[in-house]
């Protein structure tokens, strides 16, 4: 009798290089990083994510990482004054504040952090959201975050191929030539905001891109690796038993599937297991008994 297929498996290859349980790992990307990020933190793993806050288009990030590498600090033409607070195009609410010299100070204090951490770390990892992006109606430059300022403000694009390519090679230059280990992957999280339609463009936009950067720097394969979440999520876990309440987000046993996957790609087997008990031991610290210690 033959077998009843139930799913299509993806196979997520093995990463020319392992991540070792001392290195120091930096994450950068939309919401999906931070699961990841969270899950390599809970497993003993050094880690900074997102020191801007989450960040889902790929120009905003390779301006980031560029800031990033360069230090480069903010400027008030980057800053904006919406509800009594002052914010940064660049980063997430957490740093806006009521004074803008405050405002800046927090920014850059992030960015200092930043810097240091991307100048000692071993592995990068990047994962990029959507190519949708919105930039200024006056000026043109990209935000990160819109901060409920009002649509009208903005134009609503799309980055092409070129566009995501061109913003990439010099990040991807300087990082490898920095010694890094580079992770890239696209976010399995769907956004319903630009339709069904959309949706599929602009990933097919990011994974065209980062085939392209891939091509571009074959000869640092070694030291590049493309993690298939975005495959694994749409091929594997379509069926909507995968998915949050939202539908357009994974649930907790899709990341779990893909964190395993992800271990099995990128760590020996004695560097997954070590994880695990990591994250067993923490599970158990985090459990209070009702009762204490020695009472019925």
């Amino acid at each position: 009798m033959k077998d009843v297929k139930l799913l299509t498996p993806v196979v997520a290859p093995s990463a020319p290089f392992l991540i070792a349980p001392d290195d120091k790992i930096l994450l950068m990307g939309s919401c999906f990083t931070e699961h990841i990020g969270t899950r390599l933190m809970q497993s003993g793993f050094v880690t900074m994510s997102n020191p801007y806050g989450i960040t889902y288009n790929p120009l905003s990030m390779a301006d980031a990482m560029l800031r990033g590498l360069d230090c480069k600090e903010l400027e008030e033409t980057d800053l904006v004054q919406r509800d009594g607070l002052w914010h940064s195009w660049h980063h997430h609410g957490a740093f806006s504040h009521a004074d803008k010299s405050e405002c800046l100070t927090a920014c850059h204090e992030s960015l200092v952090r930043f810097h240091a951490f991307l100048d000692g770390c071993d592995v990068v990892m990047l994962t990029f959201g959507s190519a949708w992006h919105y930039c200024l109606a006056t000026s043109g430059m990209v935000v990160n975050n819109c901060h409920k300022v009002p649509s009208s403000s903005f134009t609503k694009q799309m980055a092409s191929v070129d566009q995501t390519v061109t913003a990439w090679m010099p990040v991807m230059k300087r990082l490898l030539a920095m010694g890094k280990r580079v992770v890239l992957t696209v976010s399995p999280v769907r956004h319903g905001a630009y339709g069904a339609h959309g949706n599929q463009v602009g990933k097919a936009v990011l994974l065209l891109a980062i085939d392209q950067l891939l091509a571009a720097f074959a000869d640092e394969g070694s030291r590049l690796y493309y993690f298939p979440a975005y495959e694994i999520m749409m091929d594997e876990l379509r069926d909507y038993r995968f998915y949050a309440d939202d539908m357009l987000h994974p649930s907790s046993l899709a990341v779990e599937i893909i964190w395993r996957r992800f271990q099995s790609a990128l760590m020996s087997q004695q560097t997954a297991d070590a994880c695990d008990l990591r994250e067993q031991e923490l599970r158990r610290s985090a459990h209070r008994p009702i009762h204490s210690s020695g009472n019925p």
